[in-house]
Formats: structure tokens, C-alpha cells, sequence
């Protein structure tokens, strides 16, 4: 028996980067293409089989550090919540490189609340992206939007919260580029009672 289900929600992607270094800014680089492995997309560096355990997951592992499998490999944000948070904040636009972005889609709505364990796969079958949850708005984008919006980037955690995007990994490899089409496939209806 199937157990995720093509929906009739189509995404297209409207921008594709990777951040190289987190170490000296979150700020994503546009590429041409997004050239994903198993290991995320190249030259990304949220990118490899396992990654360390950070304050996002502290409740699970209290060690800092600790090595746990990687599903943030990918940011991946959509045009109509990113145009709500920058109106939200009073700026005309959010740039995807400040908030670093890998991908950037139009056409789902309420993106950010598509359950965990959807797929985006590609419409030629090329590529396939295993979501794993919504990505939490931290400190850092602020910080680079206060450098193009100064006295307005400290708005951005209030503003982009429940619309973030979502942390992805990769579950078949292949490249997309702006303009492949993306087919959300969705898990079955939750039903358990204590959710």
C-alpha cells in the first residue's frame, strides 16, 4: 500500500542558492542550478550525512555536538509567505540570500504547515525532497536584513514565525533550476489523538 499521495498542489521554483560558509554569513549565493546528492546540494554547507546536534534538538541531545543524522540540508522557503513577513515588517521585499535559502517556490499555500514527511518530487521524476519540518525564524537572518534595513531587521523573528519555510534533505539526487515544476506528495492524515 502507497503511503504518500500526489496532491494536486504543483510548486514552481522561483530561486535557487547555497550558502558556502556558515561560519562567515548565512547570506545564500544564487546558483543556475541546484545539484543535489544525497549529501544535499553541492557546495552548500548545511550539506552531509549527519551533521552535529545544535540548540534545536538540545531536548534530544543535551550534549551539544553530539553527531545525529542531517535533515537540514535544505532551506527552502515560498514567494507568497516571504511577501507577507516583509510586509509584515514594513520593507518591500525580502531577498532570498538573507534568509538562506536553497529554494524558493511559488504555488503552496501556507507552505510553512505542510506536514512533515511530504515530498517535493520533481515533475520529470528527476529529484525528489523529503521535508522534515518547519524551520524555526532565527537571530541570523536578522542580522543580515538589518544591513539592508537598518532599525527593521529585528523584526523578522516576529514577523516570519509560522512561515519560515521548511529544513528538507534530499531523497533522490538530481539538479533543479528556476522553472522546474515540483509536485507535493503528502503522507496520510494524521490520527493520532495526542498531536
Amino acid at each position: 500500500m502507497t503511503r504518500l499521495t500526489p496532491s494536486d498542489f504543483v510548486a514552481e521554483i522561483t530561486w535557487t542558492g547555497v550558502v558556502p560558509d556558515r561560519a562567515v554569513s548565512l547570506a545564500a549565493n544564487p546558483v543556475d542550478v541546484l545539484e543535489l546528492g544525497f549529501d544535499g546540494a553541492a557546495g552548500d554547507c548545511h550539506g552531509g550525512a549527519t551533521r552535529p546536534s545544535c540548540s534545536r534538538v538540545i531536548k534530544q541531545y543535551p550534549q551539544r555536538g553530539t553527531e545525529i543524522r542531517n535533515a537540514r540540508q535544505l532551506s527552502i522557503l515560498s514567494v507568497e509567505e516571504m511577501a507577507a513577513t516583509a510586509h509584515d515588517m514594513g520593507i518591500s521585499m525580502l531577498e532570498p540570500a538573507w534568509v538562506g535559502a536553497n529554494l524558493v517556490i511559488e504555488g503552496i499555500p501556507d507552505f510553512t504547515q505542510v506536514p512533515p514527511a511530504s515530498r517535493l518530487v520533481a515533475e520529470d521524476g528527476t529529484a525528489s525532497i523529503a521535508i522534515d519540518m518547519e524551520n524555526g525564524p532565527c537571530r541570523f537572518p536578522a542580522d543580515l536584513i538589518e544591513t539592508h534595513h537598518p532599525g527593521l531587521g529585528r523584526g523578522w523573528t516576529k514577523a516570519a514565525m509560522g512561515r519560515r519555510g521548511v529544513v528538507a534533505w534530499v531523497e533522490r539526487p538530481g539538479a533543479l533550476k528556476v522553472g522546474d515544476r515540483l509536485r507535493l506528495h503528502l503522507p496520510p492524515a494524521m490520527g493520532w489523538a495526542h498531536y
